[in-house]
């Protein structure tokens, strides 16, 4: 998630849930903005993730291809 060391700002938004999570928050004890805030940060690293790896699916192809071909490199160092 988001890795600071410096207190976050905070900043007020509005936005829509379905009231029955709401509910069954409230009687969960959730904090639902901390929850909110922890969904979105994963789904940002997720999305982080996958624009990576489509901005780099050639040299990833590339790469396990070569390695199809050859086998890992220096794989006789290897002691595992």
């Amino acid at each position: 998630m988001l890795q600071s060391t410096a207190k976050p700002q905070r900043k007020s938004v509005n936005t829509s849930i379905d009231s029955r999570l709401i509910e069954e928050a409230k009687a969960l004890g959730i904090n639902m903005s901390r929850a909110a805030e922890q969904g979105i940060a994963k789904a940002i690293s997720a999305e982080k993730t996958r624009r990576w790896q489509e901005e780099n699916k050639q040299a990833l192809e590339s790469s396990n291809d070569y390695v199809k071909r050859n086998g890992q490199p220096l794989a006789k160092y290897r002691l595992f």
